[in-house]
C-alpha cells in the first residue's frame, strides 16, 4: 500500500507517517521503480502502536524504547515495567500542576462578578497586573491539555 492508505488504515494523517519515519520510529521501507514507499500490515500495526502510545501521552523517546523491546521479543520486559512506572510518576506530577493550574483559574474566574465594559473586566484586569509581577507567576503551561493530539507541526515531540 502507498503512504495514503497506511495513513487511511492508522488513522493518521500523511504529514504524521512522514514525521515518525523521520523520527526513525517507522522502519525503512521498499520502493517501487516510480520511487513511491510501499507499506505493509506490519507498518498498520506499528503505527497503530505508536499513535496508541502518544495517545497514552508517551513522549517519542518512551515509545523508542518500547518499540525496541517489541523488536527483542526474547528478552526480559524488566524495562518496560520501568518505563511505564516512570511515566505514572510523569502523570501523576501532571495531574497535580493541572489541578493547581484549574485552582488559579477559578480564583481568577472569581474576579469577574458581572458583564461590564472590559476595562471594568476583574480577569483581564487581574491578568495583567499578575503579568507586570513575573516574581508571581503562576504554574507553567501544561502540554497536550487542549485537545491537540499529534500534530508534528506543532512540535508535539
Amino acid at each position: 500500500m502507498k503512504i495514503g492508505e497506511l495513513a487511511r488504515r492508522a488513522q493518521t494523517q500523511v504529514e504524521t507517517v512522514r514525521y515518525y519515519e523521520r523520527a526513525g520510529l517507522l522502519p525503512e521501507t521498499t520502493r517501487t521503480e516510480s520511487n513511491y514507499r510501499v507499506y505493509g500490515d506490519k507498518h498498520v500495526r506499528r503505527l497503530s502502536f505508536i499513535r496508541h502510545c502518544r495517545g497514552l501521552d508517551m513522549s517519542l523517546d518512551e515509545i523508542r524504547t518500547l518499540l525496541r523491546f517489541a523488536d527483542a521479543p526474547d528478552e526480559n520486559c524488566a524495562g518496560v515495567d520501568a518505563l511505564l512506572e516512570a511515566h505514572i510518576g510523569h502523570v501523576t506530577r501532571r495531574i497535580k500542576t493541572l489541578q493547581s493550574l484549574k485552582q488559579q483559574l477559578r480564583n481568577l474566574r472569581k474576579t469577574c462578578t458581572s458583564a461590564q465594559k472590559t476595562r471594568q473586566c476583574g480577569i483581564l484586569n487581574e491578568l495583567a497586573a499578575r503579568a507586570r509581577q513575573p516574581s508571581t507567576a503562576s504554574a507553567e503551561h501544561v502540554r497536550g491539555t487542549h485537545g491537540i493530539r499529534d500534530n508534528p507541526n506543532a512540535a508535539s515531540g
